[in-house]
């Protein structure tokens, strides 16, 4: 399965009325997308890439319900079994789905990061997170200096927020 179109509208379907968080969602895969491909990622680990975009607060919904958060903690948590639902519904291979599990359980982790993947998820939120969360010029230059590692999120980070390169 490679058919992006599917997991977006079961995102769409799944956050239905909640336009917020899908538009949260598709900045991010089009960040995803867009740091990927400039990055050259081959086929499987930008599709993997492109379905943890997609899916990647899919906790958010049932952490709310159950902790009245959206705390990382339980979004890390509550996301995995809801991501393995939506995705073994659309026939998403299960390496794929695995690695797409592991990412939304650490996607708020900016330490040890492992593998180009999970770095461009990082830098993919973090692009939509600074604008969504009002983040000063001072904390988007020290996120750019401590978690921004790929060339391309570099760039589009300078871009976006104008900062000198």
């Amino acid at each position: 399965m490679s058919n992006i179109g599917q997991v977006i509208n079961a995102m769409i379907g799944y956050y239905a009325g909640d336009v917020r968080r899908i538009n949260h969602f598709l900045k991010v895969y089009g960040f995803a997308k867009a740091i990927g491909e400039s990055e050259g990622l081959d086929k499987r680990k930008q599709e993997i890439l492109e379905i943890a975009a997609l899916t990647h607060d899919i906790g958010i919904k049932n952490s709310e319900k159950k902790y009245a958060s959206s705390a990382a903690n339980y979004q890390q948590s509550e996301g995995p079994p809801e991501a393995k639902r939506l995705l073994d519904a659309l026939g998403v291979d299960n390496s794929v789905l695995e690695r797409v599990c592991w990412l939304i359980a650490h996607h708020h982790i900016y330490t040890n990061v492992q593998g180009i993947d999970y770095q461009i998820l990082i830098e993919a939120d973090f692009l939509v997170n600074a604008c969504e969360d009002n983040l000063s010029q001072t904390s988007i230059q020290n996120a750019g200096i401590k978690i921004f590692k790929t060339d391309s999120g570099i760039k589009l980070l300078n871009s976006i927020y104008c900062l000198s390169a």
